[in-house]
This record gives structure tokens, sequence and C-alpha cells, in this order.
């Protein structure tokens, strides 16, 4: 097909003129066309790279998230942790320094090092986006630790004060000296008994357990024997035992002994048998508990082997008028 032909009108002839191509003009407007193409698309694409991110950004954005939201829960978690030290403290200062009457630990001391120089002003000017909960994480982390101090050196106090106190209760006279389960075997009370042997009211001042001879003899608390020592009256072959804190018991009328002066026993240990040696009318157990030398109604001192039942069931039994064995 033959190609049309191009015309122009030439304003100084007044007529249509054939136009001729000028290549090299069309060229440069190709190339014009081109780089503006160009120009503009890096345009383009640097205005995107603002708002659309490369793979690597968008990862890197994601795992910042991530960490944004793993410092809110530590936050969370620190104040969860915040909440319970403050309930042990709590306990500590209301409960267990009640039990065993200790100064409680003042509000001053377990505060202290709060507050003062802000150690971590840097992070107020700081680039980090997260900077202000990074800031108030390490202020509760420190505030803790502080608080962690303070807490276990109350402990170590308090367990300082459960040893002595379970070393002083296990120092008071608190069971019977001898196997009495059915509660059969209290033959005479504290109190004015009749003497059996000169027929007179007279102070009794132990509890007479009926056992038969040879039967066990325990100590009724933690302590150390001051004396082993046969008489041939009175108490007869017998056993004063030192508690420490004014306490001290005796055994009386024994038939053998199993202990020695200056030795350490425990509550429930076996220290002799029962006999009815001295001035005694049959085999039983005489026993007493003095404190700070003044003697003591025993029947107060079974509160650790009795129900509150045997208990008062048992001090009907030592309040009887009868006679005593000795």
């Amino acid at each position: 097909m033959k190609k049309k032909a191009n015309y122009y009108f030439d304003q100084k002839t007044l007529s249509y003129e054939k136009a001729e191509r000028n290549y090299f003009a069309m060229t440069l407007k190709v190339l014009g066309f081109i780089s503006l193409s160009v120009i503009v698309g890096f345009i383009f694409a640097f205005q995107l790279r603002d708002r659309i991110d490369s793979p690597k950004e968008l990862a890197l954005k994601m795992q910042n998230a991530k960490y944004k939201n793993e410092l809110a829960q530590i936050k969370s978690q620190l104040s969860s942790i915040d909440q319970r030290f403050d309930d042990l403290s709590e306990r500590d200062k209301e409960i267990y320094r009640s039990i065993y009457e200790a100064d409680p630990i003042s509000d001053e001391i377990r505060e202290a090092g709060i507050g003062g120089t802000d150690k971590y002003a840097y992070l107020d000017n700081s680039s980090l986006s997260d900077a202000e909960l990074i800031k108030s994480i390490r202020e509760k982390m420190d505030a803790l630790d502080r608080q962690f101090e303070v807490q276990k050196k109350s402990y170590k106090e308090l367990a300082a004060l459960a040893n002595d106190k379970e070393s002083y209760l296990a120092s008071i006279p608190a069971i019977q000296p001898v196997s009495n389960k059915q509660l059969k075997r209290i033959a005479s009370g504290f109190g004015y008994r009749i003497d059996p042997f000169y027929r007179t009211p007279k102070l009794h001042a132990g509890i007479d357990f009926t056992a038969p001879r040879g039967s066990a003899i325990n100590a009724t608390a933690d302590g150390v024997i001051k004396r082993v020592e046969r008489r041939a009256w009175g108490y007869g072959l017998h056993i004063i035992i030192d508690h420490g804190n004014g306490y001290t018991t005796l055994y009386g009328h024994m038939s053998k002994t199993m202990v020695r002066v200056g030795q350490k026993v425990k509550r429930g240990q076996r220290i002799g048998s029962v006999g009815s040696t001295g001035k005694s009318t049959a085999p039983h157990l005489h026993y007493e508990v003095k404190k700070n030398g003044a003697h003591q109604n025993p029947a107060f001192y079974f509160f650790n082997d009795l129900t509150d039942a045997e208990y008062e069931l048992m001090l009907k039994q030592a309040s009887a008028p009868n006679k005593s064995f000795d």
C-alpha cells in the first residue's frame, strides 16, 4: 500500500507544500519522551519506597512489633510480681512477725533506695521508640530487687525466731510421762491429799500414775538430765530434768533409770521404768512440774497428747479427793 503524503500550509507562498520527514527531529522527540518517562518512573518509585516496605523492612517491622508486645507483657508480669511482693510484705508484717513477737519492718526500710537520682534519665532523650516503656521496666526491676533483699533478710530473721520458738515450745512439759491412752492410770492428783503413811492432809505436789512395774517412763519435754539419785525414803530412785526457760520435771519411785547426769533427752524419750522405791505404797510414778522453782499442777501440762474431751476428763480425775500413793 502506498503511504500517504503529509502536507502543510506555507503562509509565505499561500499554498500547500509537501512535508518532508525530519528523522533527526523525530529521534530527538522519541529520546525526550523516553527520558521523561524514565525520570517520572524514578520519581514514582522514590515516592513508593516511602509507602511500600521492602521484604526486609517488612520483616524488621514485624520483629519490632513482636518485641514491643513482649516488653508490654514483661511489664504486666512485673506488675503482678510486685503485687505478690506486697502481699508477702503484708503477711510478714501482720502475721509472721506477730506470731514470733518481732518488730515489723518499717515502710521506710522496705522502700529504701526508691527515688533519688534518676539513673535512667538518659532514656528520656533516647531515639528508641520504646524508651519510656524500657525505662519503666528497668525501674520496676530495681524496685523488686530491693524488695527481694529486704524480704529475704526478714525471712532469715523469722527462720531464726522460728527455731528459737520451736526450741522453746519443745522445752515445755506437754505430754503424760507414762502411756495412759485409756485415762485410767491417774491415781492421785495435785493438791492436798491424805498421806497414806501418816493419815493426815498433806500437799501432794505432783500426780501419781499407776502402772505395772517396769512400764516405760518418758521425758515430757526436751531437756538435760540434772539429777539421777536413789534415796531410801522420799522419792526413792528418781530423776530430775532441767528443760530450760525455768522448767524442771521430777520422776519418782522408779525401779530403773536409763540416763545419766548431763545427758540431753528429747520429749517422748524413755528415761526409766516404773517402780515402788522410796516412800511408796505400790508401783507407780510420782510426777512433778516446776516453773521457776514453784510447783505447778502437772495436769495443766498434758495438752499435746489429749483431745479437749480427754483433757477435761483427765482434769476431773486429777482433782478427785483421794489418797496419794506416796
